[in-house]
């Protein structure tokens, strides 16, 4: 009985010195559990995906054209309001003169307005007028009724005082609604410069099945496009979400303002897709129109699929097939390297203690039979024989072709998921609505490049008729400060500069100036400079009247464009002059000044855009080549202005592999299951090797060395789990050997 308990004494004291900790046990149990959770996980995601994933992204493409479509709405809304709030600076106090003489410099420049007039406050006589009648009740308040007031179709006065300077929706009783914008002019008296433009759906085509709403925060549609699509449940739905969602808090380097989609519904075999976004601005973003809180609604039919791609059933084979070899690579690794550490380090605590009555059993594998031939040649070492290196295991295989072995068979699971397995390939279905946003924002992108240029180009203009306004020979000084003032205003420029007839710089502001020398400056238009180079040289050229050929020169800079085709969800997109070289492209991808387009189909589509450029037909295609496909399409400038020679264009390309497609999805999620089990396997096995492995072989050293007769070495462990626990062992077997009895 006493013997019983002795025993069990001992064991507990075994189990009591053993480490729990490091070593072994950790990387193989987070080895089993990762591999536990990348099966579940392969179950879970590669289930069915049907076919109602294609409208997801429809959806999504739907979204994108709304966002496309708000920005440009805001874009063009906040260059209206600069546009007056600039003509009103330069224009006002002592170089405007009478009112009709700045309503006539006025309408040489911008010639956008429906109607502009010159307004005085306080007694609410209007001074001066061009075009149609403007609402000046909203303008002056309950002053507009008063003596000198002219009549306007705008209905009765408001009650509260005159309406703040900036921007302002007003309706007309027509039901025709119109943009204010009010700008105080600079003079001894005060006076109001206000002009009225039409609020338009953005730049966007729309065709037979697409309709457009610019709707306010109300949910009110004040401007619309395309079929009749006010009296649909679904329309109004947008229009609430899209008003309830204005107010938010944009994402970082997201839509400035609420986005989103839904779907529509059916009828048949087509649903209504729609997206809608707010021209809303950003955090500490100027956004005049962003304040409005207008929104774009989009919608078109789509016909759904009702097929599906079938993925379930390999989901379950492959995750039950790592688990197999989960229990496989953990049972190897459990006989071959934790088992032999363990008993390592009995076996070497059974010698430092004294016991050395039986021999040190026999262990496989090539590091743990070196370490028990070292264990045993040390216990007949303590029982009075001499040193010898005789006995020295060399054979068998190592622990490190274990953990190799077990790689390999982990990685020849995961390798085909992400590498060769559920590869879509080139010859996905994409419907053919998708073709057709990527024409329509390609083509959204293209104007709004257009009317970015010819705004530029009107700027320019602005400051022409501003330093030509006296009589005399403008002085250099008021010339530059005019530039500087029209530089700090606007980012699209990067240089500003007034030339005489024969090319030379009179007064300049900003970066150095790329007028060709000894040249006359070009007609009133945007042209450019070089074909060659680092990067483009793009300016606009304003003749200043009366000013005997000087010309006012705006060059702009070239990030300014590469700003105005950078679009999310459009792939990669290149803008491209004549002779189809890249001007600018998108901020992801980068380009180099004057390359070539990268394919050659894309190529062809320029030209086919080119020939074609007031149809929309032939300018977007799907193209499949090399095992992938595309959306690809080419839109040039039309509508004329300062641009019209240029013969400029925006192409774009987005890889189909990029669209949440069902088997695309399909396929990346197969790549994220083999993603994870690479990832699992490398992590754990990789830990496993570092910290038992390594420290292994060494180990089998150290004993090989003890063993050989080196009593000098002092052997402390680094870790404190079972190779460090047998290190320990070996240093106190060490310290009896050195002592001058050998043995006690």
């Amino acid at each position: 009985m006493s013997a019983s308990r002795g025993s069990r004494r001992r064991r507990t004291r075994r189990r009591a010195d053993m480490p729990l900790l490091g070593g072994a046990r950790p990387p193989i149990a987070a080895l089993l559990a990762l591999l536990l959770a990348v099966a579940g996980t392969t179950a879970l995601v590669l289930g069915d995906r049907d076919r109602a994933l294609v409208d997801r992204a429809v959806l999504t493409s739907q979204q994108h054209v709304a966002e496309d479509g708000a920005l440009s709405l805001r874009a063009s809304l906040d260059e209206s309001v600069t546009d007056i709030e600039r003509a009103a600076a330069q224009f006002g106090g002592d170089r405007a003169g009478a009112p009709d003489a700045l309503m006539d410099q006025l309408g040489k420049v911008y010639g956008k307005w429906r109607g502009t007039a010159v307004v005085d406050p306080g007694s609410g006589t209007l001074l001066a007028a061009r075009g149609e009648n403007i609402p000046l009740a909203t303008v002056l308040g309950d002053r507009a009724g008063q003596p000198g007031a002219k009549d306007t179709p705008s209905g009765e006065a408001r009650a509260g005082g005159p309406a703040p300077l900036g921007p302002q929706l007003v309706r007309l009783p027509s039901g025709e609604t119109r943009m204010l914008v009010v700008a105080a002019l600079r003079g001894e008296r005060p006076r109001l410069l206000v002009a009225s433009g039409t609020l338009n759906v953005p730049g966007i085509s729309s065709g037979e099945d697409r309709s457009l709403l610019v709707v306010d925060s109300a949910g009110t549609v004040l401007a619309s496009d395309g079929p009749s699509v006010a009296r649909k449940a679904w329309a109004k739905s947008a229009r609430k979400k899209a008003a309830a969602e204005s107010a938010k808090t944009p994402e970082p380097g997201g839509h400035p303002g609420a986005s989103g989609h839904l779907m529509g519904t059916g009828r048949g075999d087509t649903r209504m897709a729609v997206g809608y976004a707010a021209a809303g601005r950003a955090p500490g973003e100027t956004s005049p129109a962003g304040g409005l809180g207008l929104s774009v609604v989009t919608s078109v039919e789509i016909t759904e699929d009702p097929s599906a791609v079938r993925t379930q059933a390999f989901g379950l084979v492959a995750a039950g097939v790592l688990l197999v070899l989960a229990l496989i690579v953990g049972w190897v690794l459990l006989t071959t390297v934790q088992r032999p550490l363990l008993q390592l380090y009995l076996e070497s605590r059974r010698l430092a203690r004294g016991e050395l009555d039986r021999p040190v059993r026999r262990f496989k594998g090539r590091e743990p039979a070196r370490v028990g031939a070292a264990l045993e040649s040390l216990r007949r070492q303590l029982l009075g024989e001499r040193p010898t290196r005789s006995g020295r295991a060399r054979g068998g295989f190592g622990t490190r072709g274990s953990v190799i072995v077990c790689a390999v068979v982990l990685l020849a699971w995961a390798a085909p998921l992400l590498l060769l397995v559920n590869r879509a390939g080139g010859t996905v279905a994409v419907p053919q609505q998708l073709v057709e946003d990527q024409r329509r924002r390609t083509d959204t992108a293209s104007d709004r490049v257009r009317k970015a240029l010819n705004e530029g180009w009107a700027d320019v203009a602005s400051v022409a008729q501003v330093i030509g306004a006296d009589d005399r020979e403008a002085s250099e000084a008021a010339d530059r400060a005019v530039l500087e003032k029209t530089l700090r205003e606007h980012g699209r420029y990067r240089a500003v500069y007034v030339v005489d007839g024969a090319g030379k710089v009179l007064a300049h502001a900003g970066a150095a100036a790329h007028h060709p020398a000894g040249k006359a400056p070009h007609d009133d238009s945007v042209v450019q400079l070089n074909t060659s180079g680092k990067e483009p040289l793009i300016a606009a050229y304003a003749a200043v009247p009366g000013g005997k050929g000087r010309a006012v020169v705006g060059e702009y800079d070239p990030q300014f464009l590469v700003s105005m085709v950078t679009r999310p969800g459009l792939g990669q997109v290149w803008l491209i002059d004549k002779a189809h070289r890249v001007v600018a492209a998108d901020r992801a991808h980068g380009f180099r000044a004057f390359t070539k387009l990268p394919s050659g189909h894309l190529d062809d589509l320029a030209v086919t855009a080119a020939k074609h450029p007031g149809k929309t037909s032939g300018t977007a295609v799907l193209h499949r080549g090399g095992g992938a496909s595309d959306l690809a399409a080419a839109a040039p400038f039309t509508g004329g202005g300062a641009v019209k020679d240029l013969g400029w264009q925006v192409v774009s390309s987005q890889p189909t592999s990029w669209l949440e497609l069902p088997e695309y999805r399909a396929q990346r999620r197969t790549m994220l299951a083999g993603l994870l089990g690479v990832t699992a396997a490398v992590a754990c096995l990789g830990w496993l090797h570092i910290i038992v492995i390594r420290p292994l072989r060494a180990l089998a050293d150290r004993a090989e060395a003890l063993a050989g007769g080196d009593r000098r070495t002092v052997l402390f462990p680094q870790h404190h789990d079972e190779t460090g626990a047998v290190v320990r062992n070996l240093e106190l077997i060490r310290q009896q050997l050195a002592r001058p009895s050998g043995r006690t």
